[in-house]
């Protein structure tokens, strides 16, 4: 009895520095999967942003068919739609996806202003029934953009704080990017009736 006491007490602290190596451990591996975790949640969430754009691209056809229809002479407008539509296609990053989103939604805008000089296509019923559908798309994609950039805010700020900072430059989690909006988005349309 005595001899395991004396066997504890002279080995206690190196019960402590293993207890303490555990604990690291434990702690480390758990800081892994939460880094593991999160940037599986950012790519759910940005397919779902892609998933609202696709609506958006699946509505741009008949949109511009029935302006079309009415508005034949813009065809400048029809065409930086096609090419914004190309570019998504072609895009091989979110980046790169989330700029030819923001041109379509540019070219998007122009189409819509066009649509307000001609009273014939804003009384008609399957104009508006795409606008309404366009309207939605389109608050559907701001929601899915502001879950998303929460998302990378949690992981930008897990990867930033120490100590997780440490944690994370050896598992190599790096900081993701915001969708952020450029400034030809944040330029409002210019509506002129006086033609």
């Amino acid at each position: 009895m005595q001899e395991e006491k004396n066997f504890l007490q002279r080995n206690m602290k190196w019960v402590i520095v293993l207890a303490v190596v555990v604990l690291v451990v434990f702690w480390g591996v758990g800081r892994y999967n939460s880094f593991v975790t999160q940037n599986e949640q950012i790519t759910a969430q940005w397919s779902q942003v892609e998933n609202q754009y696709q609506r958006r691209f699946d509505l741009i056809p008949n949109i511009m068919a029935t302006v079309k229809g009415v508005a034949g002479q813009e065809q400048k407008v029809f065409g930086d739609i096609a090419e914004a539509r190309t570019r998504y296609s072609g895009a091989r990053t979110a980046n790169e996806r989330a700029g030819a989103a923001t041109q379509v939604e540019s070219a998007l805008g122009r189409l819509l202003v066009i649509a307000e000089n001609y009273p014939v296509l804003q009384s008609s019923q399957a104009y508006r029934d795409l606008i309404v559908s366009l309207e939605g798309t389109e608050n559907r994609i701001t929601v899915e953009r502001m879950k998303y950039n929460d998302l990378v805010r949690g992981l930008n700020t897990s990867v930033k704080r120490f100590p997780t900072s440490i944690l994370a430059s050896i598992f190599g989690v790096n900081e993701r990017a915001y969708f952020e909006v450029s400034e030809e988005a944040k330029t409002v349309p210019k509506v002129d009736f006086s033609n």
